[in-house]
C-alpha cells in the first residue's frame, strides 16, 4: 500500500516562493525517478521537473532557473523549491514516483493527490 502525501501549496504573490514536499510511504523496495507535474483546468498534466535516482535533474523550459527539484532518499521525500513565482505557475501540482513494490520485477508510477498553487499578480 503505497501512499504519497503532498504539502506546501498555497496562495502567494508574484515573485514569492513556495516549497512543495512529497513524502512516500509503503512497501517500496526501490524508488527510481521522482517528479512533479502540474495541471490547470482543461489542460493535460505536464511534467515540471524530474530527478533520477542518481540525482540527475530535468526541467521544463518555463521554470529553469526558478525551480529546483531535490530528494532525500533517507526520508523517501521529493521537494520542489519554487522561486520567483509567476501567475502562469498557477496549477494543481502532483507528485509522481516510480518504484517497485514487494516482489514486483517491474516499476510503476504512483501519484499524489495534488496540491494547489495559486500565484496572484
Amino acid at each position: 500500500q503505497v501512499q504519497l502525501v503532498e504539502s506546501g501549496g498555497g496562495l502567494v504573490q508574484a515573485g514569492e516562493s513556495l516549497r512543495l514536499s512529497c513524502a512516500v510511504s509503503g512497501g517500496i523496495l526501490s524508488i527510481g525517478t521522482m517528479s512533479w507535474y502540474r495541471q490547470t483546468p482543461g489542460k493535460q498534466r505536464d511534467l515540471v521537473a524530474a530527478i533520477s535516482s542518481g540525482g540527475s535533474t530535468k526541467y521544463v523550459d518555463s521554470v529553469k532557473g526558478r525551480f529546483t527539484i531535490s530528494r532525500d532518499n533517507a526520508k523517501n521525500t521529493v521537494y520542489l523549491q519554487m522561486n520567483s513565482l509567476k501567475p502562469e505557475d498557477t496549477a494543481v501540482y502532483y507528485c509522481n514516483v516510480v518504484g517497485s513494490l514487494g516482489r514486483e520485477t517491474f516499476t510503476r508510477g504512483y501519484w499524489g493527490q495534488g496540491t494547489q498553487v495559486t500565484v496572484s499578480s
